[in-house]
């Protein structure tokens, strides 16, 4: 077993093609194909079934996956902390919700980068969905959130912020006045809701359904400064979080009956190997909010 019969299998993994794979890693196809082979050979296993030029991992795939790619994550971070300064540092690859990233991820980005000079970050907006999807695809490091998941616990997390969601008004808006509102109250009103990749837009469509409320949706985005001038209008209310309209007093936001509380957290792929950067990042990020 080599290193890079490792990497071969983890990208083809990921990529469930080994053509994609080998494009992923500017290698061909049959050098690809050869190190899955001796890989069986070796551990006498089957490590892949195909469905439809799909590759899928077999019981005994999904196990040597998540042992591979320990390896290969433990080497990187062991190649980086001999070596020091003399080999360029990879960044983390880090998910942010959209309407999230401009109100709370700039002042702990730069918390973070002060304590962590030559740390490198990189901020993928996703909603969360999206976002938790690409984490357990280790194509995201880690992620932060809304912790309302179905799989939630498929990934390790930790809870950061308690809020729940409201609904953002302009004081001409004809519910401005309401101290609370319930789903039936929005029923043929104007709403925006979040992207369909958000755990908020499945929570309300559900609350929606059960209560047979038909709201005049005229947009779903995750763009806070269009949904913001969306609302100046007087006519369109939108779903943000209570933390979000603390910071916009010209506006009105009213709690949802019964409360729709939710948790907003970080989350990284059970099993997978935590980097040194990695462990930073999650540790200064709990201390953060906690402080």
């Amino acid at each position: 077993m080599t290193l890079n019969q490792l990497k071969y299998f983890c990208e083809t993994c990921r990529c469930h093609s080994i053509t994609a794979a080998a494009n992923q890693l500017f290698v061909t196809q049959p050098a690809i194909s050869l190190a899955i082979r001796e890989l069986e050979a070796e551990f006498g296993i089957t490590l892949f079934t195909r469905f439809n030029n799909r590759l899928t991992l077999t019981e005994d795939g999904a196990l040597f996956y998540k042992k591979a790619d320990y390896i290969l994550q433990y080497c990187k971070d062991m190649q980086f902390e001999l070596n020091g300064s003399r080999i360029q540092q990879n960044p983390i690859h880090v998910g942010i919700p959209p309407v999230l990233s401009s109100f709370f991820f700039p002042g702990l980005i730069d918390a973070y980068r002060s304590k962590y000079p030559d740390a490198l970050v990189s901020l993928e907006e996703y909603g969360s969905v999206r976002a938790c999807d690409l984490v357990l695809e280790d194509k995201l490091d880690l992620a932060l959130v809304n912790m309302e998941m179905y799989n939630i616990d498929q990934l390790n997390s930790h809870v950061l912020i308690h809020d729940q969601l409201v609904f953002c008004v302009s004081p001409e808006h004809p519910l401005a006045n309401h101290t609370s509102i319930k789903a039936a109250d929005l029923d043929h009103q104007n709403v925006i809701l979040f992207n369909k990749d958000s755990v908020q837009n499945a929570i309300l469509r559900t609350r929606f359904d059960f209560g047979n409320v038909h709201p005049n949706i005229i947009m779903q985005g995750n763009q806070l400064y269009t949904m913001i001038n969306f609302i100046r209008s007087g006519t369109v209310g939108c779903f943000l979080y209570s933390c979000i309209t603390a910071g916009l007093p010209k506006y009105k936001a009213i709690p949802m009956e019964p409360p729709m509380k939710t948790d907003i957290g970080i989350v990284w792929k059970k099993g997978r190997y935590l980097t040194t950067q990695m462990q930073n990042f999650i540790t200064f990020v709990k201390k953060y909010y906690d402080a």
